[in-house]
């Protein structure tokens, strides 16, 4: 047990597979999760409890990118992410390629959009971290997700997200434009940008 211990301090995020394939026992895997050493995130996959939190970046948003590496951070988490809503996400919202099967996460609480290929690939950042990569779509493309998903999601999210981010310095109309024309939303867009700043 001490040695599935160290190797968990060691690798902070195991899968099955690859604990048996170092000789361990499911049985002491169960102990584990039991005494709350180590978490199951979904079926396959643990990660160590005290993992050290990354500045910035929940530790719930790591198991997610660990258990679907194919998740992209996206629309609340993502603008919650960037700091422009007030608005606390419970649950870590994330997109996947729409052929993509997903299996349940046990925790945290997700809720999975399925992105047609031209929703899903433009606007990918990348942060590496001490526990692997984080995918997360950037500010441009998350308010024009917003904007996609407004009535699903809540025109007042969008428009908090669009105001809270012209008021950056490093605000870009011109990338709002661009993404907003890849999103399918310049004509729902641009309106309320020539509201905003007029």
């Amino acid at each position: 047990m001490d040695n599935l211990i160290k190797y968990f301090k060691r690798k902070k995020y195991c899968r099955m597979k690859e604990l048996k394939e170092a000789s361990f026992q499911t049985r002491d895997i169960a102990k584990l999760c039991q005494k709350e050493i180590i978490y199951k995130i979904k079926p396959g996959l643990y990660r160590l409890s005290d993992i050290k939190e990354v500045p910035g970046i929940s530790s719930g948003i790591i198991d997610v990118c660990q258990a679907i590496p194919e998740g992209v951070i996206c629309l609340i988490s993502a603008l919650d992410f960037y700091e422009l809503t007030t608005f606390n996400p419970h649950e870590i919202y994330v997109a996947v390629p729409h052929e993509k099967k997903v299996s349940k996460i046990i925790y945290p609480p997700v809720k999975i959009f399925y992105f047609p290929e031209r929703f899903y690939r433009p606007g990918i950042n990348t942060i590496k971290t001490p526990y692997g990569s984080v995918k997360i779509y950037n500010r441009e493309k998350t308010i024009c997700d917003m904007f996609r998903y407004r009535k699903k999601l809540g025109e007042d999210l969008a428009l908090e997200g669009l105001k809270n981010y012209l008021t950056l310095e490093e605000a870009s109309m011109r990338k709002i434009r661009e993404y907003s024309v890849i999103c399918q939303v310049k004509t729902v867009i641009s309106p309320c940008v020539k509201a905003i700043v007029a």
